[in-house]
């Protein structure tokens, strides 16, 4: 145990936050989100809800001020609900740790899939919510 991480954030997921790069990318997947086989590394934390392990990760992981939408959504399948709940949770959640909504990207499902093959890691959860998948991309952390 260590003080102050949250006992949320596994070893295994510690370890990948820092071993990634400036300009890497993990996948926060749903429980609905073909995480295995899209994953190079795979982090289980099955059972634990999506806000929640965002807040904790955002507490260490900067996001990356050199691209316009350091974080993505997947996007909404044409004939699906247009907006899903969780978002306005990520919204506030992200705004907290001092990103503006505007630079919350959304990408079709097809591509999010393909990103999350190149991602560095992904991370599948219990989160039950549809349209919950995120993609954050690490940031630097100045001296």
């Amino acid at each position: 145990m260590l003080k102050g991480i949250p006992s949320l954030l596994s070893p295994d997921l510690l370890k990948i936050l820092m071993e990634m790069g400036h300009g890497d990318e993990i996948v926060l997947a749903d429980a609905n989100f073909p995480a295995a086989a899209c994953a190079r590394r795979l982090v289980r934390l099955d059972g634990h809800p999506m806000p929640a392990l965002l807040d904790a990760i955002l507490r260490f992981f900067p996001l990356d001020t050199y691209v316009p939408e350091p974080v993505a959504l997947m996007q909404v399948v044409p004939g699906d609900p247009e907006s899903p709940p969780i978002w306005d949770r990520y919204k506030a959640i992200l705004g907290s740790h001092g990103l503006d909504a505007a630079r919350i990207g959304q990408v079709e499902r097809h591509e999010f899939y393909d990103r999350a093959r190149q991602a560095y890691a992904v991370v599948a959860t219990g989160e039950g919510a549809l349209y919950a998948n995120l993609i954050l991309k690490k940031g630097v952390v100045a001296p």
